[in-house]
């Protein structure tokens, strides 16, 4: 595990509890997303004017018992603040553990409650949680007695359950256990391309004191903006808004021809595996190119190859 004692800094705002800040613009997140939120993608998204990032989500228990794991896991530096270090827990001492091993090298951890794949519920994990009342509030009891720095956050991050006033309740409980913010993705757990239900997130906000983020459906800074002022959140999240376009929150419509050009200098400085920064890019070029050059691009077997079309094809 890489890392640098926590320090203090401006942005520290985002990971403890506040006033809501509807009065301000909401801060712009870069959500958990699986193989996705490490290091080298944090570094481009900070650049563009993503405010608070998270980590992938790692399972907690493998992160406490595998050096190996932490050593993948989670890597980070000097720069990378504020981080959230987002864990799969299905038990308080795992979850516990786990946020003293990161708490000095990051501002806050978080609960995935939200996660929908069916794996991760039969693990008793993501989703599975937001049936578990009081099991989240004794996973979100147990870190905070770990870490006696107040700034640290302790946050949730889940999905609604079919009865809104169960997702009230389970929010207040958590607020009652110490829980610093709650993020909310706006569809249910059986939902994937449904509308997103903005009157229930505004709900929750309303319930609660501690700040609210919102999560779901936001692929644009006009988006995050428009979320933030129908729902009142303190903040908007977005995965694959940032994911395909990560100047989004620049208000870049599309992926900037710069936004590449920092892609490989990161990649290259960070020494990024061939698949992951191609991957990337695969996402990053998906309106830069014609259908026929996406054909090409995505088959391209080395970061020679990809860095000579890249070449011809901006001049790069």
């Amino acid at each position: 595990m890489q890392g640098s004692d926590k320090t203090r800094t401006d942005d520290d705002e985002a990971t403890s509890s506040s006033t809501s800040n509807c009065d301000r613009k909401p801060l712009l997140i870069a959500a958990p997303m699986v193989r996705y939120s490490k290091l080298p993608f944090r570094k481009l998204v900070r650049r563009y004017g993503a405010q608070l990032v998270y980590t992938p989500m790692i399972i907690s228990d493998s992160f406490v018992k595998s050096e190996k794991c932490r050593a993948v896991e989670f890597t980070t530096d000097n720069d990378d603040k504020p981080l959230i270090v987002q864990f799969a827990a299905n038990n308080g001492k795992d979850f516990a553990d786990a946020t003293e091993l990161v708490a000095n090298h990051a501002n806050g951890v978080d609960l995935n409650c939200g996660c929908p794949q069916r794996w991760a519920i039969a693990e008793g994990y993501g989703c599975h949680l937001i049936q578990k009342i009081d099991l989240v509030a004794d996973i979100v009891l147990q870190a905070r007695a770990r870490v006696s720095n107040p700034d640290f956050s302790i946050s949730i991050k889940i999905r609604l359950r079919d009865d809104l006033s169960e997702t009230v309740e389970l929010c207040r409980r958590a607020e009652r256990a110490g829980v610093s913010y709650i993020s909310v993705h706006g569809r249910t757990r059986e939902q994937r391309c449904e509308p997103v239900n903005w009157d229930a997130v505004r709900l929750v906000k309303d319930c609660v004191q501690v700040p609210v983020y919102a999560n779901g459906d936001c692929r644009s800074l006009e988006d995050a903006l428009r979320i933030a002022e129908y729902t009142g959140v303190d903040g908007v999240m977005t995965a694959r808004g940032l994911l395909h376009n990560p100047s989004m929150y620049a208000g870049e419509p599309i992926t900037s021809e710069q936004c590449v050009r920092d892609w490989l200098d990161i990649a290259t400085e960070t020494g990024l595996h061939f698949a992951q920064f191609h991957q990337h890019l695969i996402f990053m070029l998906d309106k830069l190119l014609t259908k026929s050059e996406r054909r090409v691009f995505n088959r391209l077997p080395s970061a020679c190859a990809v860095m000579d079309f890249l070449e011809n094809r901006f001049d790069f």
